[in-house]
């Protein structure tokens, strides 16, 4: 039975992945901290990854097939994992990020040799590092490494939605149904890709333990793409409601909270194409099957039916309310052109 080690597990990417590999039959270990449950199969070792030490004592010496760390955000902490695996997994696997390719996009179509390259944001550019680091020790020293650059995957737990505040996107949703304003950066017309979980999944598993993966890198999108005014009008049409929205610039969002301009100016406000021909032709399972409009409908009722998914945001509704509310004020006092 081939054996894999999932660092994390239980996330919005990460727990789709999970319940596909013991399908698929694989052993899965489970390293994290336990605050969440694990898929039914599962095998956990319960430790933090960040005490290097007591991770290795735990491992004894097992060895897997695989081995998956989805919760990499800088290459301090990749340094860790080299450490701890190397001759301990026939193949590694990074989550990098596809925001981390180049901003502003020079070609809109993006295939795995675009540039990496984002000024914009930090994020992006330490999982860029990242990547650098594992090649390096891949041609030094043989470490078997895949990348993975996901773009926005949701599951049934999440809905996307183009801004929202510290406790995630449910305060949005709230305001779509109630009928309330919801803002859109820009003029809501870039064109954006969203992936499913389950169908992120089917690309993932089929990487695992594939040898014409290993020195490679592969971006695993959905081939649906819409505006973000589709995207919340399909969101509010499943909530059986009509969307309200209105555009402010993206500069002036960022001006306004400087945390979002590496999200917005870095990723999101841009119009890419994912040319996904690579993962397709290494992972042929690899299918999108779920279009949007059923996937946010079935996101939409599992968040609905359990109270803990429902992280309201007070601060950032009486924000957004107020932000609106000056805008379109300041705009009616701006002067009309007249020739």
């Amino acid at each position: 039975m081939r054996k894999a080690l999932f660092i994390g597990g239980t996330g919005t990417i990460s727990n789709a992945i999970s319940k596909r590999c013991l399908e698929k039959g694989w052993e899965l270990y489970l390293l994290n901290r336990g605050n969440h449950p694990l898929p039914a199969g599962a095998k956990s070792l319960c430790v933090d990854v960040n005490d290097e030490e007591k991770v290795r004592q735990l491992l004894g010496d097992l060895h897997f097939d695989v081995v998956a760390d989805f919760i990499i955000f800088n290459v301090e902490q990749l340094e860790r994992d080299i450490r701890l695996f190397s001759g301990r997994t026939d193949q590694y696997i990074f989550i990098s990020s596809a925001s981390a390719y180049q901003k502003p996009a020079v070609n809109p179509l993006i295939t795995e040799s675009t540039p990496l390259c984002n000024p914009y944001w930090e994020y992006s550019r330490n999982k860029a590092a990242c990547e650098d680091r594992l090649m390096r020790e891949y041609r030094e020293n043989g470490f078997p490494f895949t990348v993975v650059r996901p773009s926005h995957t949701y599951s049934e737990r999440k809905v996307p939605v183009p801004l929202h505040g510290n406790f995630g996107s449910f305060q949005v949703v709230e305001r779509i149904r109630q009928g309330k304003k919801v803002i859109v950066p820009g003029d809501g017309t870039s064109l954006w890709t969203l992936t499913h979980s389950n169908d992120f999944a089917k690309g993932f598993c089929g990487l695992m333990g594939n040898p014409h993966a290993i020195g490679n890198a592969y971006h695993i999108t959905s081939d649906e793409r819409m505006t973000w005014d589709q995207i919340v009008r399909i969101t509010a049409q499943a909530l059986g409601v009509e969307a309200r929205i209105v555009h402010i610039p993206t500069d002036v969002l960022g001006k306004l909270n400087p945390e979002w301009v590496g999200s917005m100016a870095g990723d999101k406000s841009n119009s890419v194409w994912f040319d996904n021909t690579k993962i397709r032709r290494d992972a042929p399972e690899f299918v999108c099957t779920t279009h949007f409009a059923d996937g946010v409908r079935e996101a939409l009722h599992t968040i609905y039916a359990d109270a803990s998914l429902q992280k309201l945001d007070p601060a950032f509704d009486d924000w957004c309310d107020r932000v609106i509310a000056q805008y379109e004020a300041a705009v009616e006092t701006l002067p009309a052109f007249e020739e």
